[in-house]
């Protein structure tokens, strides 16, 4: 395969939900986009690892309430595989489990009303590896779940002094659900500089994404349930 073929090859995408109705309308959005390209459907976890064996794909959208395997453990197992990019599906006010499925290795996570423009949008931005989910839906589901943390103020405490002052600030805007462009208006930098101190703040935190930085934050007390900012 040239370069040129590599980067026109369509994002392969794997659905997961135990609604076949559900399914049926992600596909017939995600099939009507030139680069994204169904490659199958699975009706829980169990379907969805068996499937995955087989099945080369970039990008899973799990379903959370599923029968047999839920999406909480088939996040788990397929990060632990270093399988696809999963993006967690939500009904947001009645799906107390997105929160663990984020913790468990999700690189983003969505409300199931979305519209077909965030769909995409999300699909591409997790299959891209900036891990980015839309800052208001940041706030709402960690507002909502971060209550549910244990020990959320005694765990990895000592962990922020390897932090300087300023990659403590830009994770706190993150976690606040600003985009890099943002942090770098607010802080009078180049959004180039932002990554980079991104960068170094998940290597020092050991942290696998933007996502997992997010928790960190809210898991440590760096930032708390219901912190807003004027600027976004």
């Amino acid at each position: 395969m040239t370069e040129a073929e590599d980067v026109a090859a369509p994002i392969r995408v794997v659905l997961v939900d135990d609604q076949e109705l559900v399914r049926a309308g992600f596909r017939m959005v995600l099939d009507a986009q030139p680069d994204i390209e169904v490659v199958g459907e699975a009706g829980d976890g169990v379907q969805a690892l068996e499937l995955l064996r087989s099945t080369w794909a970039d990008v899973v959208l799990m379903d959370v309430r599923m029968p047999r395997m839920d999406g909480i453990e088939a996040t788990r197992r397929v990060v632990a595989q270093s399988g696809p990019k999963v993006v967690i599906l939500t009904t947001f006010d009645l799906d107390e489990y997105a929160f663990a499925a984020i913790k468990a290795g999700a690189g983003g996570f969505m409300l199931k009303d979305a519209g077909p423009a965030q769909l995409i949008e999300a699909i591409k931005a997790v299959h891209s590896g900036d891990a980015v989910v839309a800052p208001s839906t940041t706030r709402r589901l960690l507002d909502r779940f971060a209550v549910h943390l244990p020990d959320a103020e005694q765990k990895a405490v000592g962990a922020l002094e390897s932090l300087t002052d300023r990659e403590g600030e830009v994770l706190r805007l993150v976690a606040r659900g600003m985009s890099n462009a943002e942090i770098a208006e607010r802080l009078f930098v180049s959004e180039a500089t932002v990554k980079t101190h991104m960068g170094r703040i998940l290597m020092k935190l050991n942290l696998r994404d933007r996502v997992q930085a997010v928790v960190f934050a809210y898991e440590t007390g760096l930032a708390k349930s219901g912190q807003s900012d004027n600027t976004v």
